[in-house]
């Protein structure tokens, strides 16, 4: 029985504005595939370049978990709740847009474009207050290690959200292997590539390519070439 499904990163979704080159591994805007709506509980990963200068005006969002995990460059944030923040790579970010919230997000450097992934989850619980959190990881994500940046804990490792799920950043050396197990019965696990080429129990993924599996308490996963990637452990039913 089939348990998993590839997702090359050719396959995905592009709308490219100028300011914004827009990778979407699931639905978004613009972009329909009736095959790729979400898996489980995650609806969005857009894989964002943006603009020195350039961004998101203040648009609206409720009833859903919204994590920003920048790569490259800086991201300037304002929201209705009143924060402003600049978030830095090596740092997460999240919003629990619950009953409403406005945003706005721009790279304020303007001489450098902005990578981030832009990850959104439905909620477990809906018409939360919204909240804000922003936590800014070890200035060196243990290498060789699944480094947990986000859990349904607030008293756990990395930020917290309204929904059982738990994610990895990780750095592996070539030729390392290590096995991950399941935190809850019943999740998935999504694994995307940031950079290098993985083993996934025995799929390979290059750059931006993903993964996801079901049925399957642990992974196994090991680093072909030097290699950076994000494991999102995540509720399968919605």
């Amino acid at each position: 029985m089939k348990n998993s499904v590839i997702h090359k990163a050719n396959t995905r979704g592009n709308a490219n504005h100028g300011w914004l080159n827009a990778y979407h591994s699931f639905s978004f805007a613009n972009w329909h595939n009736p095959e790729r709506i979400q898996f489980g509980v995650l609806r969005v990963l857009n894989d964002d370049t943006i603009g020195a200068g350039k961004g998101f005006g203040t648009h609206p969002h409720d009833n859903m978990e919204i994590i920003t995990i920048p790569l490259e460059g800086d991201l300037a944030h304002t929201d209705s709740m009143g924060n402003t923040a600049t978030i830095k790579t090596g740092d997460v970010q999240v919003m629990s847009a619950g009953t409403g919230v406005k945003h706005s997000e721009f790279n304020p450097n303007e001489n450098e474009q902005t990578k981030l992934f832009q990850i959104w989850l439905f909620p477990k619980t809906k018409n939360v207050t919204p909240r804000y959190q922003q936590i800014s990881l070890e200035k060196s994500l243990e290498k060789n290690d699944f480094a947990q940046i986000l859990s349904p804990n607030p008293d756990d490792a990395g930020v917290w959200i309204y929904q059982d799920a738990w994610f990895y950043l990780s750095d592996f050396d070539q030729d390392f292997s290590k096995k991950l197990s399941l935190r809850k019965a019943g999740n998935g696990f999504y694994i995307m590539t940031i950079e290098g080429e993985i083993e996934v129990n025995g799929e390979l993924l290059e750059k931006r390519d993903a993964i996801g599996i079901w049925n399957t308490p642990e992974l196994e996963i090991k680093a072909n070439t030097a290699a950076k990637f994000l494991v999102m452990e995540i509720p399968m039913e919605h």
